[in-house]
């Protein structure tokens, strides 16, 4: 992990120092940022460093903790140094890290910043007086960022081990019948981290809860049948995130053979996840492979191009294929077409897809199908369309499944890529 790390910084001096002349900059700070807190309270929201700042260290950062570069220079590290006695102590983490910084200890009202370079950019909330806020130099970099380094993807393939051990655990639990609750509390002990640090709150959702995309609770009563779970979890790695979906069931019968369909065609998706492939074509291959399903499972009589004209995939499957993955979940860059920030924005046929970029090798993407029995969407349908050509009964009997979505993690590579996620359920 040293060799990875020095070798990770070594590409992020080179990127930044292209930016510095790029721009015409002295030194660029980067700010994790400050704590916030809720309304009429003294209690602060989580805290999730900038990821520009975060990208740096081995290690997940605070808040008020700042990364100086200029060209030529070791980076600098400002370490926040707090008199204070409600809170644990905050010490620099040891290790050879530490040999590619200067690191400086600098209370809150140190004027750490007074020796700046005259043009010096800031990037990240709250810029100090000294430095500017500098157009386009966040496109320019998140651009970048896209591109994983070794060290990077090493994170992300610890962060989906531990994720995978909590679904292992979540299956088991609701095997066992247990609430939505009890199950993501054996996630959570299993993947070795507190709700807080989840990089996004689990879906944790039974039976007609699975259709719900972004299902926010978690029930504490135990369902007398509870046929099918969808989790949606995943765990941090010094900021770097895994994104994992699952959908478990507890039957061996016509729905169970649709999951193990749709399982069947996101591998395919994920091996086709290679670079100078259009992550929209992907979407596009998606849409006709939802509509196989469709067909095949005699849920929608019409044919695949008939389904296609009507926009019928898109009433079962309404999202995106996936996104970016990194130092966020949904991480920057996603609609980028180029480092001055020309956008890409997805059209009409799929107006929610996260990624329009053609990949490139190194690139971590999630690919993430789904088939849901949407009552709102399905209502519409009916409403809207006269000949959609759907089976209503069979619907109906799907309708108490809920919804389907399995999401991996892929490494993008000229040629067969690398699937973070199925490899840490095959350990």
């Amino acid at each position: 992990m040293t060799t990875l790390y020095q070798q990770h910084v070594d590409v992020l001096i080179h990127r930044y120092e292209d930016a510095m002349a790029h721009f015409g900059l002295d030194a660029i700070v980067l700010a994790s940022g400050e704590k916030s807190y809720y309304f009429q309270d003294d209690h602060t929201h989580p805290f999730h460093a900038y990821s520009g700042a975060q990208q740096w260290l081995p290690f997940t950062l605070g808040a008020e903790t700042y990364v100086v570069l200029q060209t030529g220079k070791q980076p600098t590290l400002v370490w926040p140094v707090r008199d204070d006695f409600w809170h644990a102590p905050n010490p620099v983490p040891g290790g050879d890290w530490q040999k590619n910084w200067s690191i400086i200890p600098a209370k809150k009202n140190d004027a750490w910043f007074s020796n700046l370079p005259k043009h010096t950019a800031w990037l990240g909330p709250q810029p100090i007086t000294a430095a500017v806020v500098c157009d386009g130099l966040k496109a320019y970099v998140d651009f970048a960022k896209a591109v994983k380094t070794d060290f990077e993807i090493q994170a992300m393939r610890r962060a989906s081990d531990r994720a995978v051990a909590g679904h292992v655990a979540a299956k088991d639990a609701f095997l066992a019948g247990m609430s939505e609750l009890e199950i993501h509390l054996a996630f959570l002990k299993a993947s070795q981290q507190t709700a807080a640090q989840e990089p996004y709150p689990g879906i944790v959702g039974l039976n007609e809860h699975s259709a719900v995309l972004h299902y926010e609770h978690k029930s504490i009563e135990q369902m007398e049948n509870s046929r099918t779970l969808l989790i949606d979890a995943g765990a941090s790695e010094h900021g770097y995130a895994s994104d994992i979906t699952r959908t478990f069931v507890r039957h061996d019968d016509d729905f169970s053979a649709l999951v193990n369909d749709l399982d069947t065609m996101e591998q395919k998706l994920c091996r086709s996840a290679m670079s100078g492939v259009s992550f929209r074509d992907l979407h596009q291959d998606t849409l006709v492979g939802i509509a196989t399903l469709l067909h095949e499972h005699k849920i929608c009589a019409l044919s695949v191009e008939e389904q296609l004209t009507k926009r019928i995939p898109q009433v079962f499957f309404p999202h995106g294929l996936g996104h970016l993955l990194g130092l966020q979940v949904h991480d920057v860059g996603g609609h980028q077409i180029d480092s001055a920030g020309t956008l890409s924005k997805p059209d009409e046929s799929a107006p929610f897809l996260r990624l329009t970029r053609t990949l490139e090798k190194n690139m971590v993407v999630t690919i993430e199908p789904g088939l849901y029995f949407i009552p709102m969407l399905i209502e519409k349908m009916q409403a809207e369309m006269v000949n959609h050509g759907c089976d209503m009964a069979r619907i109906q009997h799907f309708m108490p499944y809920g919804g389907i979505r399995i999401e991996d993690n892929v490494v993008v590579k000229d040629d067969l890529p690398k699937n973070l996620t199925r490899t840490a359920f095959s350990h």
